[in-house]
């Protein structure tokens, strides 16, 4: 009997040994670091609306210059507890001022802070890790270029276990791939190549818009077999639509359709956009529009998701 208790006590020291292994936070490679390039803030000004950065680091309903302002402070109430977008301006005290490039895009590509501890998801990082070390050294020269602001946003509130930030380094084994969703187009004749891997890289990458149009499993990774298919609102208020070419649905949009929504917020039935999506909108109108053409060209020869 007393063997049995050690061996099983062995055991289980042996296996929260590999657990804390296994959940260390990961950090870019030594090579990957030092092909890190300073970038060029024009060009960063187009990934940040790509990416989305204001929607949730500016104050609520800013509008112009204020977009600007990155203090963070937005709250996102979601199934697993609330997240407050932090202060990611050049502030050096409250904000990302004092990061390196190297930092920036550890957190950015590896969901990885510079003192070394998991960052929560809510930060679309696992869509951020597939796009490439010129935007983000782009991004992170436009993003040191802006305001500092002071004062750091509030702490999370989150409830156990969803408190223990280590464990985050167990799913982002999991859920965390750089690989694209979807490696070709599929069903189209005639098909842009090089249009719909700029498109797949828009919408995999920077844009993330997997991140709300996707269903996420008990876990909170992302399905991927049905990939755009359309999810519950992480907030838990309403549903994401279905944006995959599915037959009776957005599939009856044309890509001229697609490039026009994003470019005016209207749709082919002459609603308008509303809700979450109206930020989405306004920051895809700010880009050239054979980007806007590009997501449409990627969105129309994807897998149609039916529910």
């Amino acid at each position: 009997m007393k063997k049995a208790v050690i061996a099983l006590l062995v055991l289980a020291l042996l296996a929260a040994g590999i657990g804390w292994v296994l959940s260390a936070p990961t950090r870019m490679s030594e090579a990957e670091a030092a092909a890190l390039k300073a970038g060029d803030p024009a060009k960063g000004e187009l990934v940040f609306w790509a990416g989305g950065c204001a929607s949730c680091h500016a104050e609520k309903g800013a509008k112009g210059d204020d977009l600007l302002k990155l203090g963070g402070g937005l709250r996102l109430d979601t199934p697993f507890g609330v997240f407050v977008a932090p202060n990611i301006s050049s502030s050096e005290t409250d904000g990302i001022g004092a990061w390196s490039l190297e930092d920036f895009a550890n957190a950015m590509t590896h969901g990885t802070s510079p003192d070394g501890k998991n960052l929560y998801p809510a930060f679309p990082y696992t869509s951020y890790a597939r796009m490439t070390g010129g935007d983000l050294g782009d991004l992170y020269a436009f993003l040191q270029s802006l305001p500092a602001v002071d004062g750091k946003a509030a702490d999370h509130e989150l409830g156990f276990p969803f408190n223990i930030r280590r464990g985050l380094g167990l799913w982002k084994r999991i859920f965390l791939d750089t690989d694209p969703v979807i490696l070709d187009p599929v069903s189209r004749e005639e098909v842009d190549l090089a249009l719909w891997q700029r498109g797949r890289y828009l919408v995999e990458g920077p844009g993330h818009c997997g991140e709300c149009h996707t269903r996420r499993d008990l876990a909170g990774g992302l399905v991927l077999d049905e990939w755009l298919g359309g999810a519950p609102a992480p907030t838990g208020e309403g549903t994401i639509p279905n944006i995959t070419p599915v037959e009776g649905g957005f599939g009856s949009w044309s890509d001229a359709d697609i490039a026009y929504y994003l470019e005016s917020g209207f749709t082919p039935d002459y609603d308008s956009v509303g809700g979450e999506m109206v930020h989405v909108q306004e920051n895809m109108a700010r880009l050239p529009a054979s980007d806007r053409e590009a997501i449409a060209a990627y969105l129309k020869a994807i897998p149609p998701v039916s529910k």
